[in-house]
């Protein structure tokens, strides 16, 4: 049996969130490290630049606008053309990316400081613009091998293989806390070791693909075809992917150019709040566009509009599940979270609640950005980048009206309730879309569901706010005490949500039911 036969869309989805929680604990544990290792310090947020700009670029560009033009073009030449014709495009594909990677690492190690300028321009006026731009010049490369990452990562999900490319950001997390702990020590200088992990990480993050790729029959040497019928196709689609399917990356590097201007530590605050907020996001809502957009792309190939709204309603009732509970306990938790596992070293207790509330204003669009992660590949498994451009376009607008509305009296806060509600917005408009175009027609018992839903989360709401300790226990208690409290709460949240779903219907058999779909 082919890997495109085997299982539902519920249990590959089960199969690469879990895949991606391993990476996510592993990295709950690097940010741990490095928040007792460099805190909210000027270094921290030299460093957290540094890797933001070519993380953003990797998140839009490669996995982001490339992913989606990428994946609809293979599954089609796939389901068309002799395999050798399939190879051949990979390689052209490959060769293309390679040389526009090339180009864009060069002109940011090259030009670091002109960089920073742009994306922290707060940065530019201290010592940290200086510490930031040397740091780029390590990290820039991270780009260039991320996103060939990301092209590996797109064949064998064409090809039904999930596991190895949701595996592989662990490799990231090891590369960092054996900097954080092996070389920092050594340089002397913490933020410069966790930059040559940084490179590191890319490196083998593309070693790790190979042996897949060899299996695979497509590991050759990438030809520079330019003109190639499927590497002008892939082209025209990713211009437009590549605002429409990373807004709220464009959202966040917002904020970070703005909270460069706000006092020392903002940017730093920002960062662990949204490490946290992307939890749930990277376990859930990746693991379920990864999956949607080639079984939603084999769907409209073979003009299966039933099988398509099906998965994508299906997608959806999976993404509810799972993200508005996570949502509701990551803001009522946002405290105990900051203080149980940042707030050690040079993290004090004024950056654990600062970040504390920027994770309480982000939760508020975990829901937009799932909702996007999920909605998206609906229009680009259709080859359609038009339709989700112009809604991208409005979210972004949306986001820097509010930024410039929010930042005065709220601060770095500010710029994080304005990037979720933007992503709400976006999400928004991306589900009206699909439901006016048919391609979305939600199946029978979906108000019944999300006001089991609604009425789980509430109960589960209350019975963590019940039971919360004062405010200050998170900040002054041993670390031990702190653990054990927050271990004992996430517990409760989650007994009494399971319970009160499975009181109403929606136990442990229904899951396995829409698991196996």
């Amino acid at each position: 049996m082919s890997g495109e036969a085997q299982g539902g869309l519920g249990r590959r989805s089960a199969l690469v969130g879990a895949m991606t929680s391993l990476s996510r604990v592993l990295g709950l544990l690097r940010d741990m490290v490095l928040a007792q290792l460099l805190g909210a310090q000027p270094a921290a947020d030299a460093f957290y630049v540094a890797f933001k700009i070519p993380n953003f670029f990797r998140r839009m560009f490669a996995e982001g606008a490339f992913s989606q033009g990428f994946v609809p073009v293979l599954t089609a030449a796939r389901q068309s053309d002799p395999p050798e014709a399939v190879q051949r495009l990979v390689a052209a594909v490959a060769g293309a990316l390679g040389l526009l990677l090339l180009v864009l690492t060069a002109l940011a190690m090259i030009f670091s400081g002109a960089v920073i300028g742009v994306f922290a321009p707060g940065l530019g006026a201290d010592p940290r613009g200086a510490l930031a731009a040397e740091l780029l010049v390590l990290t820039a490369p991270y780009l260039f091998f991320i996103s060939l990452t990301a092209l590996a990562a797109g064949v064998q999900n064409v090809h039904g293989a999930f596991a190895r490319p949701a595996i592989t950001p662990i490799w990231l997390n090891i590369c960092l806390l054996g900097a954080a702990w092996g070389l920092a020590p050594w340089l002397g200088r913490p933020a410069l070791a966790l930059a040559w992990g940084v490179l590191l990480a890319g490196i083998v993050q593309f070693l790790f693909q190979l042996p897949a790729l060899a299996r695979l029959g497509y590991l050759r040497w990438p030809r520079l075809e330019l003109a190639h019928p499927g590497v002008r196709r892939i082209a025209v689609l990713m211009l437009p992917a590549l605002f429409a399917a990373s807004v709220s990356q464009i959202n966040l590097l917002i904020d970070t150019i703005l909270a460069s201007l706000l006092q020392s530590g903002s940017v730093s605050w920002l960062y662990y709040g949204d490490r946290l907020m992307e939890l749930p996001l990277g376990i859930f809502a990746i693991a379920l566009g990864t999956v949607l957009l080639p079984r939603l792309s084999q769907h409209h190939s073979a003009g299966d509009r039933a099988s398509f709204s099906h998965a994508l309603d299906l997608g959806l009732r999976l993404a509810m599940l799972l993200t508005v509970p996570a949502a509701v306990a990551l803001a009522v938790l946002a405290q105990p979270l900051m203080g149980t596992l940042f707030q050690y070293g040079a993290m004090t207790p004024a950056d654990a609640q600062a970040a504390a509330a920027a994770l309480q204003a982000y939760t508020l669009g975990l829901l937009g950005f799932t909702g996007v992660k999920v909605l998206a590949p609906a229009f680009f498994a259709q080859q359609d980048t038009k339709t989700p451009v112009r809604f991208a376009t409005v979210a972004v607008g949306a986001n820097i009206a509010l930024n410039l509305l929010l930042i005065g009296p709220l601060a770095h806060v500010g710029l994080a309730l304005a990037t979720g509600l933007a992503a709400l917005l976006q999400a928004g408009l991306l589900a009206r879309a699909l439901l006016r175009r048919g391609d979305w027609a939600p199946a029978p018992g979906l108000a019944r569901f999300g006001f089991a839903l609604l009425l789980a989360t509430s109960v589960m709401a209350l019975a963590l706010v019940l039971a919360l300790p004062e405010a200050g226990f998170w900040f002054a208690a041993p670390p031990l005490f702190r653990g054990a409290a927050l271990a004992g709460l996430v517990v409760l949240g989650l007994a009494v949500y399971a319970g009160v779903l499975t009181l109403l219907g929606y136990g442990p058999r229904w899951l396995r039911a829409l698991l196996a779909q």
